[in-house]
């Protein structure tokens, strides 16, 4: 009987890490050649399924594959687009297994968050619902952090990374400058639901005074009196005031503070600018002379600057998730698992998707102060290990490196073509 092949696509946001999970999968797989067969990925997520277009990772180079550890973004193409339920949209599923079914498709990896922890989790069930026996592990991915059971998300440690020290060099510049000019700085990071990236700026303070002053999470009911009241202040005190806020800033009722009106493919609230708008409040109230920065694509690109622990894990968990589908798991996905001890440490466990899939993890209250404004001794004590060391890229001419795959499409074995709806 034939070697079953391999599919692997990524999901949703991409990571400055998330190239390096598929370098641990495909890597994985050729070192167990003798078991899985080819190994293809879909061009921008699980539309190439869909659309039957693959890419056949064993036309590159063992060099490209392992030059996509020190690559940003999604090498292969991403997407933001979640099957429903079989009964809802059964047409997509039957079209998977037959493009499964024609290029002996038996491995799925899916790298990506929760929404894609759904996903695979649909898919692993393909064999009970639609008869076609399919291995679906999902390799763990999410600069939000808000996977729960596995310690961390790959691909946060080195937003928190980019975030801390973006905090701390902005803050030397309007420390420099607000005797005669700007008063508050706000940066406005990634996080609809959860303030894990928010609360990683809090790393940039060693001591009393430094910034950042204030912390808005999402987790925390925005009271608008009670903002103004400590940017004043912070500005009497210091000169400025930092701030750095969440997009998901939100009022006691739940309402954002920057609602666009609009939802993206998975059904969330697509938000736009909290930071001008915490910016025009400063100005509107206090009279301050404001800057404001969006991290947005800029802290989930940084590879420059990834944290070295960040990388390996990304790694091990796409390893991980080869090694686990070679044993026969099903609807898994590889969590990171801290070690007990003074010393940082962490393994690879095993996580059901069942638990996984469509559960948000958010901010303990113990990991945030009791104002609201910062990050506790305890959230410290959890974020720290996460981007220690540096990891980084080849240069040339001063500037990094970055693998570009020659992405062969597989022939197409089916006739008819397939409309992935919007």
């Amino acid at each position: 009987m034939a070697k079953k092949n391999a599919f692997y696509a990524q999901s949703g946001g991409v990571t400055a890490v998330i190239n390096a999970s598929a370098a641990g999968v495909i890597e994985t797989c050729r070192a167990h050649s003798d078991r899985i067969g080819k190994v293809y990925a879909g061009s921008n997520g699980i539309i190439g399924a869909l659309r039957e277009e693959l890419i056949d990772t064993g036309k590159e180079s063992a060099q490209a594959i392992h030059g996509l550890k020190y690559t940003p973004s999604g090498a292969f193409g991403s997407c933001r687009y979640k099957l429903k339920g079989v009964d809802q949209h059964r047409a997509e599923y039957e079209r998977l297994i037959e493009v499964f079914r024609a290029h002996n498709i038996g491995y799925f990896f899916y790298n990506g968050g929760g929404d894609s922890a759904d996903t695979c989790l649909k898919i692993s069930q393909l064999s009970e619902t639609m008869g076609y026996p399919i291995q679906a592990i999902h390799v763990p991915k999410t600069v939000d952090n808000d996977l729960p059971i596995t310690d961390n998300s790959p691909g946060f440690g080195s937003v928190a990374k980019y975030v801390a020290i973006s905090t701390k060099e902005a803050a030397l510049d309007v420390a420099s400058m607000c005797e005669t000019s700007t008063k508050v700085f706000i940066l406005e990071v990634m996080g609809r639901h959860a303030g894990w990236i928010a609360a990683a700026g809090g790393l940039a303070a060693e001591q009393d005074g430094d910034a950042p002053h204030i912390i808005i999470f999402p987790e925390i009911a925005f009271d608008k009196a009670k903002f103004l009241k400590r940017v004043k202040e912070t500005v009497q005190k210091n000169g400025y005031c930092v701030i750095v806020a969440s997009e998901g800033a939100q009022y006691k009722d739940g309402t954002f503070l920057a609602d666009a009106g609009t939802v993206d493919a998975f059904g969330h609230k697509q938000l736009g600018g909290v930071a001008p708008t915490l910016a025009q409040l400063v100005k509107d109230e206090l009279g301050y002379k404001y800057h404001w920065a969006l991290a947005d694509y800029l802290q989930r690109a940084a590879r420059h600057i990834a944290s070295a622990t960040d990388v390996d894990q990304a790694y091990a968990v796409g390893k991980a998730a080869v090694e686990m589908a070679l044993a026969g798991k099903n609807a898994v996905m590889p969590a990171i698992t801290r070690g007990k001890g003074k010393k940082y440490s962490w393994t690879i466990t095993e996580a059901p998707l069942a638990k996984v899939a469509n559960v948000e993890k958010k901010m303990p209250r113990d990991y945030i102060t009791k104002d609201g404004y910062g990050i506790t001794a305890a959230c410290r004590e959890y974020l720290s290990p996460l981007i220690q060391g540096e990891d980084y890229p080849p240069y040339k001419n001063g500037i990094p490196q970055y693998t570009r795959l020659k992405k062969v499409m597989v022939p197409k074995k089916l006739k008819n073509d397939f409309k992935v709806s919007k």
